[in-house]
């Protein structure tokens, strides 16, 4: 009933939106594929609907063809610097056919990406359907996918079938695949894996007829036999992926939350870490409920968490996560926290991750830090995600850093990346706290998954989102921060005090402005509290114990106010640190 509820709603929301101007793909897959267990190959079939619901008359398509990465001589050889070195070990994606509403067409394979030729021009509105059969060698684990894990899962099967690429306002996005980000188009599929009998299956989506299958998802119905294989179909509605993974050695665990999705669990049987996943599921379900109170409810009925892959990552309806580098407890949880969180800023709202990184990695850390703090009672004195604030303090300083809006795919330095999606996009969000008040943060994550969930945003749709919420002006934040290396650096340059007053001199020496809170600590030990909004904010925060002082123009370096008091002790900038200043040294004065 929910995911009825969803789907009906996600309809409605996209009629609403068109009507407005905005629009977005539509596509629904039906894939049966026959698995070979023994030389990790398989053959398939694809019958694809895809529905252009832009202004454009489309007369090319382009597929993603991920698996073609693997190999030497491919763009991810080159950028990522590897090769695998047994011919064995490498991915192939190869089309057998493939026509278009029943007629031949043309196409070219350029490494990983598909180009068709189509027959027919799809018209604004209409709709095609592209049936294709394919072939499959799955490489040896790597960037996420691949056969025999360092956990000994035999299939970790993401990026695994050919998908089509996203065609939206900019284009289409058929990016060569390196092994970082994705973007891709909402729809509904319908996926039977044939396999060998012994392995048990983790997907996207609901399993049909569990009964006849066993396995953990429901008890066999008496009489069922399977002789070599078992039909494994999974439906997964209105979502932009698939992913699935098999073993003949998983455990299957399962936890009906009491307001939430049953959430499944699957893990090796003969791993010496086994029971982290044993002991972590319970805390999980509170992860999940966590997000659902402090974003918005995850909306569909079941989310698997999945022995799987290398790393962790994301995907419809569940996460890979390795256990072989997380079997320490407390890694374990802190990654899947964190990838349950990608649901909702890359599966939910789906932002370009390729184009604008920072707002799936970056939100996503935040998040996970802020419920990691919460569920585990730690008090941390906030923002809790200070080692964001000291990763990005030395990538800052290095003289090397690259501004937010840079392509994943074309860091100049793979560190780079990492350091700009994950810390400083992390900070975009704790800072902007800092900006417009936490509460009022709160209620921006919660406005931008309302208004945007299913709906591709980008960074202008979440900063408006803030905007509503604070009525504050944002947009000089989003310009300096994401589209710049500019830093913030304040200084307390003097203090004067004079018949019982004392004035306070502050400077701006970095290139961002800011608003600024102020305490001042008497001799006495009372402290005072003050805040300075940026003029071009157009009004301030809420306030609580601060007192508003006139606001401060970013044009102008120097700003002086004077209190009505003297015998200072100490004059401190950010107190709590939530300000990412690049040289806190100079912050405070005594």
């Amino acid at each position: 009933m929910k995911n009825n509820f969803l789907l009906l709603c996600c309809c409605f929301s996209i009629i609403a939106v068109s009507q407005n101007g905005y629009w977005q793909q539509h596509v629904d897959y039906i894939m049966d594929i026959d698995v070979n267990v023994d030389d990790f190959t398989y053959d398939g079939e694809q019958k694809l609907v895809y529905t252009n619901n832009s202004p454009d008359s489309l007369t090319r398509v382009f597929y993603h063809l991920y698996f073609n990465a693997f190999k030497p001589g491919s763009d991810q050889a080159v950028v990522e610097d590897f090769i695998l070195f047994e011919e064995e070990d490498w991915g192939d994606v190869s089309i057998a056919s493939l026509t278009q509403d029943g007629d031949v067409v043309n196409y070219v394979i350029e490494e990983t990406i598909l180009e068709v030729d189509l027959h027919t021009p799809i018209a604004p509105g209409e709709k095609t359907t592209l049936d294709m059969r394919f072939f499959v060698k799955t490489p040896a684990i790597l960037q996420r996918s691949g056969k025999n894990s360092k956990d000994g899962v035999a299939f970790s099967m993401s990026q695994w079938y050919p998908k089509l690429c996203e065609y939206d306002k900019e284009g289409w996005h058929a990016n060569p695949y390196i092994g970082r980000e994705f973007h891709g188009v909402w729809g509904d599929f319908d996926v039977t894996i044939n396999i060998d009998k012994n392995y048990t299956v983790a997907a996207s989506g609901y399993l049909q007829n569990p009964e006849l299958i066993g396995h953990g998802y429901a008890t066999l119905k008496e009489g069922v036999n399977h002789k070599d294989k078992i039909s494994w179909r999974f439906i997964a509605p209105n979502v932009h992926d698939f992913s699935w993974a098999a073993d003949p050695d998983y455990i299957h665990d399962k936890i009906e939350m009491s307001d939430g999705p049953t959430m499944h669990f699957f893990y090796k049987s003969n791993v010496d870490y086994r029971d982290h996943w044993e002991n972590f599921q319970t805390q999980t379900t509170e992860i999940m409920q966590f997000y659902s109170d402090y974003v918005g409810e995850y909306p569909y009925d079941q989310y698997s968490v999945i022995m799987a892959g290398e790393g962790a990552m994301e995907y419809a309806m569940c996460t890979f996560i390795e256990g072989y580098t997380h079997g320490h407890y407390r890694d374990l949880l802190e990654v899947t926290a964190h990838e349950i969180a990608h649901t909702w800023f890359q599966f939910l709202l789906a932002t370009n991750e390729s184009k604008h990184a920072w707002m799936d990695e970056g939100f996503t850390s935040y998040i996970e830090s802020v419920c990691i703090n919460e569920i585990l009672d730690e008090g941390y004195y906030k923002p809790s995600n200070r080692w964001a604030y000291s990763s990005y303090f030395r990538w800052a300083n290095s003289g090397i850093e690259e501004p937010l809006t840079t392509h994943a795919d074309r860091f100049t330095h793979s560190s780079g990346y990492w350091m700009s999606a994950y810390s400083k996009g992390s900070i975009f969000l704790s800072q902007l706290g800092y900006i417009i008040g936490e509460e009022n943060l709160k209620k921006t994550l919660r406005k931008y998954f309302k208004d945007w969930s299913f709906k591709h945003p980008g960074p202008y749709d979440f900063i408006r989102c803030a905007e509503k919420v604070s009525n504050l002006e944002l947009d000089w934040y989003l310009m300096d921060w994401c589209q710049t290396t500019k830093t913030i650096d304040y200084r307390v340059s003097s203090f004067l005090e004079l018949d019982g007053r004392t004035t306070i001199q502050l400077e701006r020496v970095g290139e961002i402005p800011m608003p600024i809170d102020i305490k001042i600590t008497l001799t006495s030990g009372q402290e005072l509290y003050y805040n300075i909004p940026l003029t071009m904010m157009r009004g301030n925060k809420p306030l609580k114990e601060e007192t508003l002082l006139k606001s401060w123009s970013w044009a102008k370096p120097y700003y002086s106010f004077e209190i009505p008091h003297n015998l200072i002790k100490e004059i401190i900038i950010d107190p709590i640190g939530f300000m990412a200043d690049v040289s806190l040294s100079n912050n405070s004065i005594r």
